[in-house]
């Protein structure tokens, strides 16, 4: 039973600590779109996309404002599209006509994005998937509302390294392609390991195989939140502070719920899961950075930021599956750098470096997330960089990510600007030694001995 006292609680944090449900995502099935005529393949995505999510922005509305809680992006999540495509798309032209239905049909319910133009090549690679990947390029430049992934290992496959060193290719193409905007087309492009089927955030969201025709997941933010709770925590140990940002993570996660349960009853979609993740945005206090200052660190990046991230990271999930049964998607805390105003300032200061990042990523919810590099970083650098986060996620059996920004036409010590929740990035160095015959090699890493469980 809800009281008053937890009702004037939830206030505060919505009103003075940035509490946000950062996003309602609709996920859909595509399979039955699947048809061998482009035309008649369009057709069938767009009439199914418009028809399935034609409320979901009015109902995020209505919600917002009879809870007063702010709901910051309305999204849809669709079977990978090089599954959906495959019997229809010859050439990477062809694809580019789905990126264009996705698309229009996007515009046409309201939704900020339509993330699913994807790929699933975590052991092998078909024709098709080839195809699909040569045209991401050209698909987020003609498109505004797109974000695309490509799963390139998990713990059960090993690493497909003929797809993580075209990966470095198809993200250099497509910062060309967008360079008039900072290569802003890097910023809808992720590779990842061990993909959820089930993950609501983008850019990395798609409707598993797995999942049902459809289903609503929601996706919690609270940093701020976080943060307030742990200016009560001055000089305590580091029990009393795991206590505290479990029980704050538990009443972050009430308000996903009620949102995901109210948005599913509504919209006669059944409820899929609360995706708890500290997702920052660049407005002051809300920010992961400032969470490890108020911990007891100097900047983000300082010796024992990583244990921090750690601590962090556990007492989130433990706070979540107190508060809810279906917990999911990646759920933990996010450390992109240029949607975090701290962790901006920690890279500007120095204290934060690309390798202390990935130090980091062993222990965060994804990884190296939106990371802006030198325009003129190779594509097997590139490669090398996601090689390293990849494996980082089969050997530890978790998600890992790399959305890598190359801005065409600047380098270290100058910034790109984004806009909107992307915020803006200082260029960041790269390890100039050369990686390339190591990742021309082909093939596949095998997966690690302890992935066999059967």
């Amino acid at each position: 039973m809800i009281n008053i006292n937890e009702v004037i609680e939830t206030n505060s944090m919505i009103e003075q600590m940035n509490l946000d449900v950062r996003t309602i995502t609709l996920g859909i099935s595509l399979l039955d779109c699947i048809d061998p005529d482009l035309e008649a393949c369009k057709d069938k995505i767009y009439q199914k996309i418009t028809t399935l999510a034609k409320d979901l922005v009015f109902t995020g509305q209505e919600i917002e404002k009879e809870f007063g809680i702010p709901i910051v992006n309305k999204r849809i999540s669709i079977t990978p599209i090089a599954i959906v495509g495959s019997a229809a798309c010859k050439k990477p032209e062809d694809y580019v006509e789905l990126a264009k239905t996705l698309d229009r049909a996007a515009k046409t319910v309201g939704v900020n994005f339509i993330g699913g133009y994807s790929a699933i090549v975590s052991k092998g690679m078909t024709e098709s998937d080839r195809i699909f990947m040569e045209s991401i390029p050209e698909a987020l430049k003609v498109t505004d509302r797109i974000c695309s992934s490509v799963n390139v290992g998990s713990t059960k496959t090993g690493l497909n390294m003929d797809a993580v060193r075209k990966m470095g290719d198809i993200i250099k193409q497509t910062a060309e392609l967008t360079k008039e905007q900072d290569s802003l087309g890097c910023a809808k492009l992720v590779v990842l390991c061990n993909a959820p089927d089930d993950n609501p955030f983008m850019a990395g969201a798609f409707h598993g195989v797995s999942e049902a025709e459809a289903i609503i997941n929601v996706g919690v933010s609270g940093p701020g939140v976080v943060k307030k709770a742990l200016e009560s925590c001055h000089g305590a140990d580091f029990g009393t502070m795991c206590e505290t940002v479990k029980k704050t993570a538990f009443k972050i996660t009430r308000v996903g719920q009620l949102v995901a349960r109210e948005a599913s009853k509504r919209l006669g979609i059944p409820f899929g899961i609360v995706d708890l993740s500290l997702a920052p945005t660049p407005a002051v206090g809300d920010s992961i950075a400032e969470i490890f200052q108020e911990m007891g660190l100097e900047r983000a990046g300082a010796p024992g930021t990583t244990a921090a991230l750690a601590l962090l990271n556990d007492q989130v999930k433990k706070g979540g599956v107190m508060a809810s049964s279906y917990v999911g998607g990646l759920s933990g805390a996010f450390i992109p750098v240029s949607e975090d105003q701290g962790m901006i300032d920690a890279v500007s200061d120095g204290a934060l470096t690309s390798e202390k990042l990935e130090a980091m990523t062993c222990v965060c919810s994804v990884g190296l997330d939106m990371i802006a590099i030198p325009g003129d970083t190779k594509p097997e650098t590139i490669s090398g960089i996601i090689a390293d986060e990849m494996a980082i996620g089969m050997i530890n059996q978790k998600t890992t990510a790399a959305r890598l920004i190359p801005v065409i036409g600047k380098t270290v010590g100058e910034s790109a600007e984004f806009g909107g929740l992307l915020g803006y990035a200082p260029i960041m160095p790269v390890n100039s030694f050369s990686c390339d015959e190591f990742v021309n090699r082909g093939g596949r890493i095998p997966a690690p001995i302890h992935s066999f469980k059967n």
